[in-house]
């Protein structure tokens, strides 16, 4: 199989990954922080390690405790915006933005909560951060905005957004699976009040495992109430870091996993990483772009994009000709809509059922790449004919 769904999931992981994770588990698989046996302890040690990897990579405010986990972005986003949303504020969003960032929204809008605003994108893929200047008003309590776009792979400037956002004093919350692990990130310089991460992609974790990291003074309520292993008498939930947004026992594979993720990003060097997977998407892009009937969306040029591309041939299903690479040449792709209606609404492609997405990892080859254009150019040619 050629695997170019790497924005759905990375896959295959590093070897290092599988192993730490069945190492660690075979010996350490006990719970974290709820008793003062040697294997507990040097569980809760790994978590914490974790936590301070991934807030180092964020570039947080040097609060470990306010890197917390949870099952994936959508699990994150849920619990901050209703965590953040009073009645009567107003969130401004953009068009780009993952059903994990819509539906919150919408549903508190149903719920005659809120009141949201989409930003819409221009031409080649890229929200201008005046717009969302102008968006802002008297109410407005936060900006939700992706940093990377999962359709189109464009890379958002989130950095001009948080002053935006820190002049009018509303808070900015990144949803970042399309980010962590693969573009610079750095929640001080950009003014990112809440970052949010997934797991499964670019940090090169397991599925089941993500989380957020909230900069402190951020009026994050908790939404959910359970056991924590500390202060077991007090009725209510605990306020403080990690436990405020953390019941229950954690995902202690998933967060093993991501422990050897990032280990393994900082070895290969993230703007290696980057570098690499970028040559490999501007060489299909451009190998898309010669093929007849065949149109690419927002794939300009290698400059603040993600190594992700969406195409049609002109006229054929997206499913269809994803069914075809997948039977005809082992080749997996992602079709349809992905999760995104309103980045097709603006492309063009929700009428036609979206497009077929091709999505680079690290361990795709030039020969992937040309196989896949080999596959698209044939698959177009038994259309035309």
């Amino acid at each position: 199989m050629i695997y170019l769904d790497n924005s759905a999931t990375s896959f295959p992981k590093p070897e290092v990954v599988y192993d730490f994770m069945c190492d660690f588990y075979r010996h350490h698989g006990v719970s974290p922080g709820r008793s003062g046996f040697d294997a507990s302890i040097q569980t809760e040690e790994m978590v914490h390690e974790t936590r301070t990897l991934l807030m180092e990579l964020f570039n947080g405010d040097g609060d470990p405790n306010r890197l917390t986990f949870s099952y994936n972005a959508s699990d994150s986003l849920n619990m901050i915006v209703q965590g953040l949303a009073d009645k009567g504020d107003h969130i401004i969003s953009t068009c780009l933005e993952h059903n994990s960032v819509l539906r919150p929204l919408y549903h508190l809008e149903q719920e005659g909560i809120t009141e949201t605003t989409y930003v819409p994108f221009d031409k080649h893929g890229y929200v201008d951060p005046d717009d969302i200047r102008k968006a802002i008003r008297k109410n407005t309590k936060m900006v939700v905005m992706n940093h990377s776009s999962n359709i189109i792979g464009t890379v958002q400037d989130v950095g001009a957004v948080g002053r935006i956002c820190k002049d009018a004093g509303v808070l900015l919350v990144v949803d970042g699976c399309q980010s962590a692990g693969i573009t610079h990130v750095d929640m001080q310089t950009m003014g990112i009040d809440v970052f949010v991460f997934t797991g499964h992609k670019c940090l090169m974790g397991p599925t089941g495992i993500g989380g957020s990291y909230v900069m402190k003074d951020v009026p994050v309520r908790y939404t959910r109430f359970g056991g924590t292993g500390v202060r077991s008498a007090q009725l209510t939930h605990l306020t403080e870091f990690p436990y405020r947004l953390e019941c229950g026992t954690l995902n202690l594979l998933g967060v093993a996993g991501l422990n050897a993720g990032v280990k393994w990003i900082h070895e290969q060097g993230m703007a290696q990483l980057h570098k690499k997977e970028i040559m490999l998407w501007d060489q299909l892009r451009k190998g898309l772009q010669q093929i007849d009937n065949v149109t690419t969306y927002c794939a300009e040029s290698t400059e603040n994009q993600n190594p992700v591309l969406s195409f049609n041939i002109n006229g054929v299903e997206a499913g269809e000709v994803g069914m075809m690479l997948d039977v005809d040449y082992d080749i997996a792709s992602r079709t349809g809509l992905q999760c995104a209606p309103k980045v097709h609404e603006g492309i063009g492609t929700a009428d036609i059922h979206g497009t077929v997405r091709l999505s680079v990892g690290p361990f795709n080859t030039e020969a992937d790449i040309d196989a896949a254009i080999l596959a698209v150019k044939e698959t177009a040619e038994v259309f035309v004919r």
